[in-house]
């Protein structure tokens, strides 16, 4: 059944964990079965977690596990309490001696939103795992997205809020592809109907939008040193995808951050993407591909409505 979520892929489960006063927190996606992964990095500051397995021509094929974490470095802590859960299921790569699940993920800065002595950990990410599952879950400021903010070109004093958000579509012969995206960028978020920015930095005197590519092309003031940035996500699909293709799906889906985030992949975020794919039926690339981008960029979009 079609409902719009990242969990409309058969066996995508997401669950989410966070500390509302402390302004952090987590997400999980699980594909207990295992999935063909793959991952893309264009962001110059990323966080990240066992990237390097996920290229093609690397021994591993599939992951368990991908957390998207607040916390930036610290939150990476949190992808042990992901490996436990999985481990105590008898979830895991089996290499003879033990089952070791294999749990990619990213991370976001959200340290300069409330507390930054609070970060996810070992407990939130187990706490993720627990609440996972295939149902419809909540978006805006919650699991990773709890610290998440846009528009920081002037710091945190015009910055908004941003958040996470997810979007599926489903395609002729049941083929079902699905995002979700916490957003927490350096840049604004456009509408991608309208192209008008729908949160981004704001004039501390007027209160409208700057525009953020605009202000930096204008030569005004030094722009604010803030690297507290990265947008982050998961693209899920049942196609069977090998290795090769759901790397590449991972790149496509960065054309989403393209349409929507302006600028994107700057050198003070750490824009990360990962491709989950179920293997449940064949399906044609190109097409997979374009719905890739427009469930990327609507879950970006949902991200925003949610948290405002």
């Amino acid at each position: 059944m079609y409902r719009g979520y990242i969990t409309d892929v058969n066996g995508i489960e997401v669950g989410h964990a966070q500390d509302i006063d402390a302004g952090t927190g987590c997400t999980v996606i699980l594909c207990k079965q295992g999935a063909v992964v793959g991952v893309d990095v264009r962001g110059s500051a990323p966080g990240t977690r066992e990237t390097a397995l996920m290229k093609p021509g690397n021994l591993v094929q599939e992951a368990h596990g991908i957390i998207l974490t607040g916390g930036s470095a610290f939150g990476l802590a949190a992808a042990d309490g992901v490996m436990k859960y999985l481990e105590e299921q008898g979830i895991g790569l089996d290499t003879g001696a033990a089952r070791v699940p294999i749990v990619g993920g990213a991370v976001l800065y959200d340290l300069a939103y409330k507390d930054s002595k609070v970060r996810p950990d070992v407990e939130m990410g187990y706490q993720a795992c627990k609440s996972a599952s295939e149902s419809l879950f909540e978006q805006g400021s919650v699991g990773a997205g709890t610290g998440a903010t846009v528009g920081k070109v002037l710091g945190m004093r015009s910055a908004m809020k941003g958040g996470i958000g997810t979007s599926s579509i489903t395609l002729p012969g049941g083929i079902v592809v699905g995002a979700i995206v916490a957003v927490n960028a350096f840049g604004d978020v456009f509408d991608l109907g309208e192209e008008k920015i729908i949160a981004g930095a704001r004039d501390p005197e007027s209160g409208s939008f700057l525009n953020t590519c605009e202000y930096l092309l204008s030569g005004g003031p030094e722009p604010a040193s803030f690297i507290d940035n990265t947008t982050i996500g998961v693209v899920a699909t049942n196609a069977r995808l090998n290795k090769e293709e759901a790397h590449k799906l991972a790149s496509i889906s960065h054309n989403g951050l393209a349409l929507t985030i302006r600028p994107v992949h700057t050198m003070v975020d750490g824009d990360t993407m990962f491709t989950l794919s179920t293997g449940e039926k064949d399906g044609d690339m190109l097409t997979i591909g374009c719905a890739a981008v427009k469930v990327t960029a609507q879950a970006i979009a949902n991200a925003i409505h949610f948290s405002s």
